[in-house]
This record gives C-alpha cells, sequence and structure tokens, in this order.
C-alpha cells in the first residue's frame, strides 16, 4: 500500500510540474494573474510527513519548476518558506487532527472551510515569498500586492478542483 501512494504522489508531482512549465506558464491574464498549480503537490501530503521530508520535496518541486522556468531559485525559496509554516497553519485552521496517524488533506479529512482555508493561506504565503522576489523592490508594493491577490485567488480555484478532483484516488 505505502509504495502505491508514493508511486501516487511521483506520478502526481510529473504531472503537475508538466501542466506548471508547459501550460500555467503561458497564462498571464490580464498581466496580473499567474496560476501556480504545482503547489497543490505540496498542500496534498500527508500530515505527518516527517519535516526534513516536507522541506527536501518542496525545495526539489520548486526547483524542478525552477529550471524549466529559468526564475533563479524563487519557486523553491517559495516552496520551502510555505512548507517550513505548513503544520503550524495546519494546527491554526484544522480543529482536531492526528499527527500520529497518516492523514491526507481532503475535504472529508479536514472538512470543507478548514481545507479551504488551510489551502488559502499557504498560497497566498507563497505568492507574497515568489512575487517579492521575483519584483526585489518595494516601490511596486501595491501592484505587486494585486497581483498576489489576483494570482492566489486564480491558483485557489485551480487547487479546490484539485482536491476534489484527486480526493478518492489519495484517500483510499
Amino acid at each position: 500500500m505505502i509504495r502505491r501512494i508514493h508511486l501516487r504522489y511521483l506520478l502526481l508531482f510529473v504531472v503537475l510540474v508538466l501542466l506548471q512549465v508547459l501550460v500555467m506558464n503561458q497564462v498571464l491574464l490580464g498581466g496580473y494573474m499567474n496560476p501556480q498549480l504545482y503547489v497543490l503537490f505540496i498542500l496534498m501530503l500527508p500530515v505527518n510527513t516527517p519535516g526534513w521530508f516536507l522541506l527536501t520535496v518542496s525545495f526539489s518541486a520548486g526547483l524542478v519548476v525552477d529550471v524549466f522556468s529559468d526564475s533563479l531559485a524563487m519557486h523553491a525559496a517559495a516552496s520551502t518558506l510555505m512548507v517550513f509554516c505548513r503544520p503550524a497553519i495546519i494546527r491554526l485552521t484544522v480543529e482536531s487532527i492526528r499527527w500520529d496517524e497518516i492523514v491526507f488533506p481532503s475535504f472529508s479529512s479536514f472538512g470543507n472551510i478548514p481545507l479551504i482555508a488551510y489551502s488559502a493561506i499557504l498560497i497566498f504565503f507563497h505568492h507574497t515569498v515568489l512575487f517579492f522576489l521575483e519584483i526585489f523592490r518595494l516601490d511596486e508594493f501595491l501592484r505587486t500586492m494585486l497581483r498576489i491577490a489576483l494570482s492566489s485567488s486564480l491558483t485557489l480555484v485551480f487547487v479546490i478542483i484539485g482536491f476534489a478532483l484527486l480526493e478518492k484516488s489519495f484517500t483510499r
């Protein structure tokens, strides 16, 4: 069973990174919205995943996107900082979680509102780090905040759809 779970995550990683690099990086709606779908992979990792593994996997996912996007490790930094905050956000948004069991983030295990809150907070944090590293100045603060808000909203819509589509495959 564990081997099947690892295979599913590996397949999910490959599919999401390919979607990100080949499709989503080409989407720039109105110059402000650029969805980052690959974060769904990080958000779907089991709750009790060891911290060192979370950091390694999220850094690797971001680095793979960086290599294909030519973005100088900005995705790696944003993904690593996002996953660093993940346990605290889970504790903040989900009332009762068993840390000693394998729990996959999903609508059935977290609940609708907690899953959306968990995803929204981490996506917003990821996008804030990513876009401020990209612009690396504060003179366009309001424009960058607008870009963060719009891109986070669009990414959240894709992530919710992804959770809904993938829930059965990862919770059984």
